[in-house]
């Protein structure tokens, strides 16, 4: 279920994130400083507020234990996919040709 997605995690892995971040033109030390929070209601799509100060719509959805977040960032289009898997989350981003994966432990 999505509930296992609750916590504090840490990140252990990262794969080709600076891909990502070009691909969606944002600044590596623009979102390194900051940290966000958005509030949502599964399916309702929402105004963003993002570490590099620009805002986007997004909207959540849950597909069986994943949790699916569909954004849109200065016009270009990009889905979030979060799961747990062993024991850990993984985070996969999808924006134009890039796939970014990120793992994390529990904190």
């Amino acid at each position: 279920m999505v509930e296992a997605l609750v916590g504090t995690w840490k990140l252990e892995s990262s794969e080709n994130f600076d891909e990502l971040l070009k691909e969606l033109n944002v600044g590596f030390m623009t979102i390194s400083l900051k940290t966000t929070e958005s509030k949502f209601k599964i399916g309702e799509e929402f105004e963003e507020h993002k570490a590099d100060g620009s805002k986007g719509k997004s909207t959540f959805t849950i597909d069986g234990d994943k949790l699916v977040q569909k954004s849109d960032n200065q016009g270009k289009e990009y889905f979030t996919t979060r799961e747990v898997e062993g024991g850990k989350l993984k985070v996969t981003v999808k924006a134009g040709n890039v796939t970014c994966i990120r793992t994390y432990v529990k904190a």
